[in-house]
């Protein structure tokens, strides 16, 4: 492992993913190290670059197009929508999965925080015709610790996938009752003269909420409908 190029600030979660599978985001996480110290205003820009560079790493496995304009928070959101949030063995946690993203929502908040900070703070943002805040060690550490923390949990969770579905391939056609089911209960859907299917597209647009419910409706399909015959939230 390449030795931290700042004992004072060192990062952990962006480590174990460039020790892991992203190697190219070595001299972004050695140049946060030592702007935290030597350049405070340069660790917002930084940091904001090191969170793109892990969505895109998603983004890029799992075959989804963005575009080069695309910003921070928009990346963020596509990345997360891919990733799966809960284990393939975790069935019956449909609550689990809503505390989860509410969790989720908190690093989102961070992530727009960390763009806010490099818009009005950054040493390469864009230019001002007054002087910026000048922001010092501990207000740096702030940001490069989020996005340490960040990277880290959205590498790990992005390892756990490529780990569960090498031996669990979720598939639409394997769960025919439950596709039955949904459809039943919210009925089809029709844009312009092209009709759709309620399950079909709950697999295509959100598979991990698709897996969720069909976990629990494996388990016991009677309580998975409540209110009328709608799926339980």
């Amino acid at each position: 492992m390449a030795e931290p190029s700042n004992a004072d600030f060192v990062m952990h979660g962006a480590r174990e993913a460039m020790e892991g599978s992203l190697a190219h985001i070595e001299q972004q996480v050695k140049a946060i190290e030592e702007a935290v110290a030597k350049n405070p205003s340069l660790t917002f820009d930084l940091a904001k670059t090191l969170i793109e560079s892990m969505c895109k790493a998603v983004l890029d496995e799992h075959s989804v197009d963005y575009s080069k304009n695309d910003d921070l928070p928009k990346l963020f959101k596509l990345a997360t929508r891919k990733l799966s949030f809960l284990p393939f063995t975790a069935s019956d946690g449909v609550e689990v999965d809503k505390s989860l993203k509410k969790t989720l929502s908190g690093l989102n908040t961070a992530v727009l925080g960390i763009c806010e900070l490099r818009n009005q703070c950054g040493f390469a943002s864009h230019g001002s015709g007054t002087a910026k805040p000048a922001l010092e060690k501990i207000q740096a550490m702030l940001a490069a610790e989020a996005a340490d923390a960040i990277v880290g949990f959205l590498y790990r969770v992005h390892r756990q996938g490529r780990t569960s579905s090498s031996t669990q391939k979720l598939s639409f056609d394997d769960n025919p009752a439950f596709n039955e089911s949904l459809d039943e209960t919210f009925g089809p859907f029709q844009i312009f003269e092209v009709e759709f299917r309620p399950s079909e597209v709950l697999f295509r647009l959100e598979p991990e909420t698709y897996r969720i419910y069909e976990a629990e409706f494996g388990d016991d399909p009677e309580a998975a409908r409540s209110d009328g015959g709608e799926v339980a939230p």
